[in-house]
């Protein structure tokens, strides 16, 4: 792709991204739409998927940022399930896409449909996790399914390499496979734990806020190479890094976190709206490559693309209702509604990792052109039929997060306490301290603490529809139309000469900082 073809691509994509997000809809879902639409334009160059764009430029930042987001102690809550899905399901559906691949294409090797297998195996969370999050789906399904996402790609990734090894008859035994499963998955937690570890101290000791943002940026990238280089998995290092420094991000300077969620946040828009218009974009692509008659690719693709679904739901509802068997099992606690593991299985959409392993077959491999078609068709049929319907089975199963108002119950309380704590050192600073402090500063100062605190217990109160406005809300509202108050005064005297533009963009940037405090 040249650079010129990716720059309408972003640009395309971006504009694409405005228009879901103004109408409310899964932007993913659309870019996928309209990428299918413009290939069949004629004049439209193709925009062939180029795998290295993504398994290196694209893959590691997402999986880093996404894991920056996540919480560490809810996903170690949630391991078994995620590690069921993210270990266990992959090789599942590997075995099942690929048998059944196998069994409807006539002349496709065994290793070659087990290598389709291993392709469509890694469901991609984007899609599903962003309705997800407007919903309001049930926290501990987004856990699961967002801790999925970061783990299957090693897994699949992994297995990738071996089955196609073996479909080229570069040989490797069964249990050479597992071997190399295993040291690229130890060594890929390890090499993450270290890098993660290193760079933490590294980041604590540069002083700069900018300069830690930046060597953030470099971090997916670098801790990839690393682990890949040593023949370990490049995808779980970054990901067990991305955890373990946002557990640790706590420890760093305010300045840092808000740049690093602003940077992070952009560049996630940036990439998800370029790798989901170029899924569109493959249809040409791949329908150029493909040389089989129309019925035989009609009929393999309705089978693959059910057995990718169902595989899904054939493994989730046994694991999850089986061990239940065992009374030790049931002594935990009443078994997961039905509904759970429904929308768990429904929201296996598959994504960008799928097409780029596809298209990084070797050409040698026999029946390569019916596999990378196939990939295609499940990434395009999971995204449109699963992504299309998943908002509606969502709300007809009813799993919505109940937990906001213990949220909001934990929040207040801590809010509380913790402002009770920063009101006993004020006391302690300023006892016997009245004639160098002002009275003003120190009343101030309370009743910032205290407005804080009093926030979060009015939001467990009644509705503002019955009340009105309550005094946190009025104080947010009031002090808002102040600052945009002072804005202009600075921008008038930066125009009239009285201001520097420098000195202007610092106080500006003060109050800018104030009013994202407000908006948290």
């Amino acid at each position: 792709m040249n650079g010129l073809a990716l720059l309408i691509v972003l640009v395309v994509s971006l504009g694409v991204t405005a228009l879901a997000d103004r109408f409310r809809v899964s932007s993913p879902l659309l870019l996928v739409v309209v990428g299918l639409g413009l290939s069949f334009v004629p004049g439209i160059p193709n925009v062939p998927l180029d795998p290295d764009l993504v398994l290196f430029l694209v893959l590691p930042p997402l999986l880093y940022s996404a894991a920056l987001e996540s919480s560490a102690l809810r996903i170690r809550e949630n391991l078994n399930r995620i590690g069921q899905l993210a270990f266990g399901l992959v090789i599942f559906t590997t075995a099942v896409v690929g048998l059944v691949a196998w069994w409807v294409v006539p002349g496709l090797p065994l290793a070659s449909a087990l290598v389709l297998g291993a392709v469509v195996a890694p469901p991609d969370a984007v899609a599903a996790a962003s309705i997800g999050r407007r919903l309001g789906l049930n926290r501990r399904m987004m856990t699961v399914l967002e801790g999925e996402s970061l783990l299957n790609d090693a897994t699949a990734l992994t297995l990738f390499r071996v089955l196609l090894a073996v479909a080229l008859g570069a040989g490797a035994s069964i249990w050479e496979g597992l071997l190399e499963f295993l040291i690229a998955a130890v060594g890929g937690i390890a090499i993450g734990a270290v890098a993660g570890w290193v760079i933490h101290r590294v980041r604590l000791r540069l002083g700069d806020s900018s300069l830690e943002s930046a060597v953030g940026l470099v971090v997916p990238f670098a801790i990839y190479l690393l682990a890949e280089d040593l023949h370990a998995s490049g995808v779980l290092a970054v990901v067990v890094a991305g955890l373990y420094l946002g557990h640790k991000s706590t420890e760093g300077g305010f300045a840092t976190r808000i740049q690093d969620q602003a940077v992070w946040k952009a560049l996630d828009r940036l990439l998800e709206a370029l790798v989901f218009a170029l899924i569109g974009l493959q249809l040409a692509v791949v329908v150029a490559d493909l040389r089989l008659p129309f019925e035989l690719v009609v009929a393999s693709s309705v089978a693959v693309l059910a057995a990718t679904i169902l595989a899904r739901f054939v493994w989730m509802f046994p694991t999850i209702y089986l061990p239940r068997v065992l009374p030790k099992v049931r002594a935990r606690g009443p078994a997961m509604p039905w509904r759970v593991p429904t929308v768990l299985s429904w929201a296996g959409m598959r994504g960008v990792v799928t097409l780029a392993a596809a298209f990084v077959i070797d050409p040698a491999m026999p029946g390569r052109d019916i596999v990378v078609f196939l990939a295609f068709v499940v990434t395009v049929g999971t995204l449109l039929i699963q992504g299309l319907s998943l908002p509606w089975v969502i709300r007809r199963l009813n799993v919505y997060d109940t937990g906001a108002q213990k949220d909001t119950l934990q929040e207040a309380a801590a809010k509380q306490a913790a402002a009770e704590t920063a009101l006993a050192r004020l006391e302690e600073l300023t006892a016997g301290d009245e004639d160098r402090t002002p009275s003003h500063v120190t009343d101030q100062l309370r009743s910032w603490a205290e407005q804080r605190s009093n926030g979060a217990w009015e939001r467990l109160g009644r509705p503002a529809e019955e009340i009105g406005e309550s005094p946190s809300v009025a104080f947010v509202r009031l002090r808002r139309a102040m600052l945009d108050a002072e804005r202009r005064t600075f921008v008038r005297f930066r125009d009239m000469g009285r201001l520097e533009e420098s000195a202007m963009r610092e106080l500006l940037r003060e109050l800018d900082y104030e009013e994202a405090m407000l908006d948290r």
